[in-house]
């Protein structure tokens, strides 16, 4: 009966213990830069996760880097730096830039920048889920690419380069009053209002609408979401996939 008593309590607990160290299945996460110049990529853990790759690394154009992901649940964002220089001991980047270090260590990046958004391992199935993210604005072409996943496993992104059209009110130059544009602004990012950075009572599905700003970007880049609400549908979610490939100019 002591026996049977102990194995009642013990069982639960032994069943909680597993469930907590299950490891998924080997994932890679590779970056690559198909611009034709340097990029620093960056990556940004949501909180309570690790840091990668101490957060950023140079990636030289036509090259990659490959790296495991946890095998763990993990979730985050990755972008590019783009325009970085080091001088008078300072590194900085005109676009992305994560408080002037080439490691951002947790660090996030200064918009605007295109993001590629990820959670991996989530769910007793293995799902990952990713996206690619304009809300922040654009800085340079960005697509996340699957490889042998079950399941919804598309590839995602914006391959146009919108710096190209990008509206005037929304134009981020090199130097000011002058320049090549480096990145193109979200509405919120260039007029900060409540209602385009869906803030305070626009904070809501019901109130945080697009606006003719994100629309530009929607049209552009269709399977992206263009500001805070937008539709959870353009997240996928793909089981074990050996591979998430970010491609910069793709």
């Amino acid at each position: 009966m002591a026996i049977q008593t102990l194995l009642t309590i013990l069982l639960p607990l032994l069943l909680i213990l597993l469930s907590t160290t299950t490891a998924f299945n080997p994932l890679t996460l590779t970056l690559v830069n198909n611009c034709p110049y340097p990029i620093w990529p960056a990556i940004q853990p949501n909180s309570g996760h690790p840091v990668l790759q101490n957060g950023g690394f140079s990636l030289n154009s036509l090259t990659h880097r490959s790296f495991p992901a946890p095998d763990q649940p993990w979730s985050g964002r990755v972008w590019a730096r783009t325009g970085c220089t080091y001088s008078n001991n300072r590194f900085t980047c005109l676009t992305g830039d994560c408080g002037g270090r080439l490691e951002c260590a947790g660090l996030g990046g200064a918009a605007p920048a295109t993001l590629a958004q990820f959670n991996l391992h989530h769910s007793g199935a293995d799902h990952s889920s990713y996206g690619v993210s304009l809300v922040d604005g654009f800085n340079v072409p960005l697509t996340v690419t699957p490889h042998e996943g079950r399941g919804v496993c598309p590839v995602v992104g914006c391959r146009a380069d919108l710096l190209a059209t990008c509206p005037g009110p929304l134009q981020m130059r090199a130097a000011a009053g002058g320049g090549r544009v480096v990145g193109c602004k979200s509405g919120c990012e260039a007029f900060g209002t409540d209602e385009l950075c869906c803030r305070n009572r626009y904070n809501s599905p019901s109130t945080c609408r697009a606006s003719t700003y994100s629309d530009y970007f929607k049209r552009a880049c269709p399977a992206t979401f263009t500001y805070a609400h937008d539709s959870p549908s353009l997240t996928h979610d793909c089981t074990a996939p050996r591979e998430l490939k970010v491609i910069f100019c793709h």
